[in-house]
């Protein structure tokens, strides 16, 4: 079973990516942008990162594509394809990359959508959350791409049932 933790907006938060990374021990970790730290600090060390438009100082880059175990993964933060208008941008993007999976942040917004065989995927904010109470965080994993596990998680390990579900990208 390959497992990745998605994480996003944590705007300076350190100790608490620690508690998730190894609170799940997954295979692989994202982080959508926005975490203000440095290149080399440790909590994203081993993390594929990108930057936010609240990383001033990074080098990090505006994207990222990555396969993990047979699955496309693009990565971005999401407010240079205008995600608090709409996906149009991002699925023109994630087209042109031939990416299964989105992953973005920016709006602080935890959903999960599924745009024609793509899935798109906001862990929300695990400091600032907008639209729910919860500061969140997102696992997938999957032995199969046909059967792959969305779990949203609180800042302190609960599940959230309402925001997590299985589903295919083929």
């Amino acid at each position: 079973m390959t497992s990745v933790v998605i994480l996003s907006d944590s705007h300076g938060l350190r100790e608490e990516i620690l508690e998730i990374r190894a609170r799940h021990q997954a295979d692989y970790a994202i982080h959508c942008g926005d975490s203000e730290l440095e290149e080399n600090a440790k909590e994203l060390e081993d993390v594929i990162t990108v930057a936010g438009n609240c990383d001033f100082t990074s080098s990090f880059p505006t994207e990222q594509k990555k396969t993990i175990d047979g699955v496309t993964f693009f990565i971005v933060h999401g407010h240079l394809h205008q995600v608090k208008m709409n996906l149009l941008n991002l699925t023109y993007r994630a087209d042109e990359v031939n990416a299964s999976i989105v992953c973005f942040g920016h709006t602080h917004i935890a959903g999960a959508e599924k745009v024609g065989q793509k899935l798109f995927i906001n862990p929300g904010s695990i400091l600032l959350p907008r639209m729910r109470p919860e500061k969140t965080y997102t696992v997938l994993s999957w032995q199969a791409i046909n059967s792959i596990e969305v779990n949203y998680f609180t800042l302190t390990g609960d599940r959230v049932d309402g925001l997590s579900f299985v589903t295919s990208i083929n």
